[in-house]
């Protein structure tokens, strides 16, 4: 069996209270065509052309934060997350986990429903690459963070980005790029800011994995060693000396190395190439995003199997990438629902 490790879902009761937040609006226009997305039916009949495939649930864009504020944002996050366990328990075999989604606006809120996931059977939780365009080593964010890396729950980091503008002269975002190239980007800072800000060496044990394998990390780990490694500091001047990092334990691309990524690659055979050289195949997982695309979701999952039968992997490989290391992923001890 084949175990997508990241693949989204709007929970019928979940997606019938979204539709009433006004703020959802416009991104829910594209999605109300996706019917994989939030009909049970249809998921089924398109995740049933694959043999032995199950998925991972994970909570559908948009982050709780960026559509409500912090009141709506945490009952928002309770309802996913109740309506996620139930999808898990109706449905083992097909979905035999699930990760908790939270509301980063008020830290004792996001607490208690750390702990009341994890009652529920979450195996991890997935948070965005920023929270209102605040960055996640923010310090209103460490208690949120030290909570969750005490669980030892992994985290699944997920980009958000709207059309900004590319250029400063320009309003917003030309050609999609911003979903195209910025997504990536979003992966690639939020990673750098939580691995520059020593986050990893509060906790060494936390494990974090980053969807689109990492975004631009695997593809850039040469500047990393050179700016990071040999050059930090060198193009800053001392005016701005407190824009630099505190001096980390280990060389920085060490530190990226241990992030985990997925296969989610839109079926490109050359950056899983990439990803799985950067990571190692015992630090990857297969997943597909979906059901983004065009098909409602066979699209991804087709082309994503295809990509990994390309690289023609050792039979050893295929196993850990497809169920192994997502079950290392998982808390010790957890019973999954097979």
């Amino acid at each position: 069996m084949s175990i997508d490790a990241w693949t989204h879902i709007f929970p019928p009761s979940y997606f019938r209270q979204i539709q009433k937040v006004a703020s959802a609006s416009g991104p829910l226009k594209r999605w109300l065509t996706l019917k994989s997305l939030y009909d049970l039916d249809e998921r089924f009949r398109i995740m049933d052309q694959f043999e032995n495939y199950a998925q991972v649930l994970t909570p559908s864009m948009p982050a709780f934060d960026e559509i409500a504020d912090a009141e709506e944002a945490a009952s928002l996050s309770t309802l996913m997350n109740d309506a996620l366990a139930d999808l898990v328990h109706q449905y083992p075999r097909r979905f035999p986990y699930f990760v908790a989604g939270i509301s980063m606006g008020n830290e004792t809120v996001a607490h208690q429903e750390i702990d009341r996931a994890i009652s529920l059977g979450a195996v991890g939780f997935q948070l965005p690459s920023h929270v209102q365009g605040m960055a996640l080593d923010h310090p209103r964010f460490q208690a949120i963070w030290d909570a969750i890396a005490a669980t030892g729950r992994t985290v699944w980091l997920h980009p958000i980005r709207g059309p900004v503008p590319d250029y400063p002269t320009e309003a917003k975002s030309k050609f999609e790029i911003w979903w195209c190239f910025g997504w990536p980007y979003e992966s690639s800072v939020a990673m750098a800011r939580l691995v520059l800000s020593g986050l990893f060496d509060r906790h060494p044990h936390l494990r974090v994995l980053t969807h689109h394998m990492g975004g631009m990390i695997p593809f850039f780990a040469g500047r990393i060693e050179q700016g990071w490694g040999l050059e930090m500091g060198s193009r800053t001047p001392p005016s701005d000396a407190d824009l630099l990092p505190r001096p980390l334990r280990k060389p920085v691309v060490e530190y990226f190395k241990n992030f985990y990524g997925d296969t989610s690659l839109s079926g490109s055979a050359g950056a899983l190439r990439c990803g799985l050289d950067f990571f190692g195949t015992d630090q990857v997982v297969f997943a597909t995003d979906f059901p983004f695309d065009a098909e409602g979701g066979s699209y991804l999952v087709r082309e994503t199997l295809r990509s990994l039968d390309d690289l023609v992997l050792p039979d050893d490989d295929v196993l850990a990438i497809g169920q192994k290391n997502l079950a290392g992923l998982i808390v010790p001890n957890f019973t999954p629902r097979l």
